[in-house]
């Protein structure tokens, strides 16, 4: 039978170690050839803090672990008995149904589309207030008109002295308002 991505249901926060476990309980009982791929769905983010710009994992599905394997009872109470797992998404508890290979194709290209360029932890649109926090306009308001993300870089317009002013500004040098 050809392996299929079933959803893991684990406690939130604990993602990565239900993988390591699934991935550890996996060789030790010799069953490699029921299982495939097992993932954490995150992508990297980069957000400014004190001026530096930090890179981050934020996780896609928060409490879920995609397991590729091919369903039978030994797999089935291998990933069940695992630790801080809480069982199966979708289908009967008894059993699961895997997501279709559609949706585990849009799953793992958003991966690797994350893992290729890092997005911006917070996202801007055009129309939108924000407040600068740096830099000569620093305190005043303006509306963002233009978002590039490529070089992480907005166009505001500022108000000032009644009169709007076009600025170009990194995104971690304003803060939504």
């Amino acid at each position: 039978m050809a392996k299929r991505w079933y959803v893991v249901h684990a406690y939130s926060g604990f993602e990565k170690q239900v993988m390591r476990s699934l991935i550890e309980r996996v060789k030790l009982k010799a069953m490699e050839d029921h299982f495939g791929q097992i993932l954490v769905p995150t992508e990297e983010v980069v957000e400014m803090r004190d001026g530096k710009k930090r890179r981050s994992e934020r996780k896609f599905y928060p409490g879920y672990v995609l397991v590729e394997m091919d369903m039978n009872d030994a797999s089935w109470h291998l990933v069940k008995e695992t630790p801080k797992v809480l069982g199966f998404i979708g289908g009967t508890p008894e059993k699961p149904a895997p997501i279709t290979q559609r949706e585990a194709d849009a799953i793992l290209q958003r991966v690797q589309d994350g893992s290729d360029k890092p997005r911006p932890r917070t996202m801007f649109e055009p129309g939108e207030v924000v407040r600068v926090l740096e830099g000569p306009f620093a305190d005043f308001n303006g509306v963002v008109e233009e978002v590039n993300y490529e070089k992480s870089r907005l166009h505001v317009s500022v108000l000032i002295f009644g009169r709007a002013t076009p600025v170009e500004l990194e995104f971690g040098q304003v803060e939504k308002d």
